[in-house]
């Protein structure tokens, strides 16, 4: 079974005089989630558009199985990678199948038409498939951001705060689905303010501040009290 790694090296994100991110170190193998805690402002989300190369880094490198993020073509990085974030990439004048019928075509997908349905069907969006995604509320679109992001069966997903704008049935949908993603050959990158949560799916948890990593340990070594405890010494 082929395994995957992601290393992290010295990376920074200066934008004029301010550091996003200074120094930051990681590394995540075949099968393991990551949790990233952090107050707002920390580097979270900075840190993950620069995985997803939607942003330049200022200094150090992402290698992908000891190949440098900047030796690949980005269409080959966009095709390994799953995004969730606050924009979801969504057409609003598209239905919910022909938004994913467009990024079907973008990652060259065989058989998309039967990939599409399955995607459509595990996040509950069956019956709106033929809706402009328009009139679609925010839980929905953000549903329709997780079909997006694992239409393509990518080999790491990236995740920053997935679960906004989803009901219960919505948080149980989207945990399903990382159930039966995390396998060994995948990797996940968790950004979420609740511990809780983060904690419970985690291999590995970080706390990151003033766009440092100042914590990091495994999550089974942790508890929801001592990961708590961690989090109010290094952020409050």
């Amino acid at each position: 079974m082929p395994q995957n790694k992601i290393r992290i090296e010295k990376l920074s994100k200066q934008f004029g005089r301010i550091y996003a991110l200074k120094e930051i170190n990681l590394e995540l193998n075949s099968g393991e989630c990551l949790s990233i805690f952090g107050r707002n402002g920390a580097g979270k989300t900075t840190f993950l558009k620069i995985l997803s190369t939607l942003l330049p880094q200022t200094e150090g490198e992402v290698f992908y199985n000891e190949t440098p993020f900047s030796k690949l073509e980005k269409l080959e990085i966009k095709r390994k990678i799953g995004l969730i974030s606050h924009n979801l990439f969504l057409y609003s004048g598209l239905t919910a199948e022909e938004n994913l019928s467009f990024f079907a075509e973008l990652y060259d997908l065989e058989n998309p038409k039967e990939r599409i349905a399955e995607v459509i069907e595990k996040v509950g969006l069956s019956t709106r498939k033929r809706e402009f995604v328009r009139n679609f509320s925010r839980g929905m679109q953000q549903r329709l951001g997780i079909a997006r992001a694992f239409l393509h069966n990518p080999e790491i997903l990236l995740l920053d705060e997935p679960y906004t704008g989803l009901d219960q049935n919505g948080t149980e949908i989207l945990n399903s689905l990382l159930n039966t993603f995390n396998t060994n050959e995948k990797l996940v990158i968790l950004v979420t303010h609740n511990i809780e949560q983060g904690l419970g799916i985690s291999d590995k948890v970080t706390i990151f501040e003033n766009g440092k990593v100042v914590f990091l340990e495994d999550s089974k070594k942790l508890n929801l009290q001592t990961m708590r405890e961690a989090y109010k010494e290094f952020v409050n």
